[in-house]
């Protein structure tokens, strides 16, 4: 399975230190994988997807979308995006000029409707130079 929207390790770590619901020490069932639940709406949220195509790896998307809401009544998802902005990973946005296409009126192209400015001949004594007898 390609890991394409899956937390790094150490970025694991640091939410496992939250003592995120599900866990042991909580009240309540215990989940089965919370890791693979946080992967889950990070995929969502990052593909643009409706609840009802979450890939089925992930497990029953109504399940999710429970404990998802579950956990922002709670504000769960606070304190995980604090605790991850706090070492932020910018790696995913750089730029280079190989992904970046300017728009064809930032290299000067006249604008539809737009009329070309003539402009006037300098004169020979406007332009300093002198005359010939």
């Amino acid at each position: 399975m390609e890991r394409r929207y899956a937390l790094r390790d150490d970025q694991w770590e640091r939410l496992e230190a939250l003592g995120l619901p599900g866990g042991h020490a909580h009240v309540g069932v215990t989940a089965s994988d919370n890791r693979l639940f946080v992967e889950a709406v990070l995929y969502r949220f990052r593909a643009g997807i409706p609840w009802r195509d979450l890939p089925p790896h992930f497990g029953n998307w109504h399940r999710v979308y429970v404990r998802f809401n579950r956990w922002s009544k709670q504000g769960i998802w606070q304190k995980v995006f604090a605790q991850l902005a706090k070492e932020p990973d910018n790696e995913y946005a750089q730029i280079d000029s190989t992904i970046v296409r300017a728009h064809r009126s930032a290299a000067g192209a006249r604008k539809k409707g737009q009329t070309k400015h003539l402009t006037t001949p300098r004169s020979a004594s406007a332009s300093g130079a002198a005359e010939e007898d």
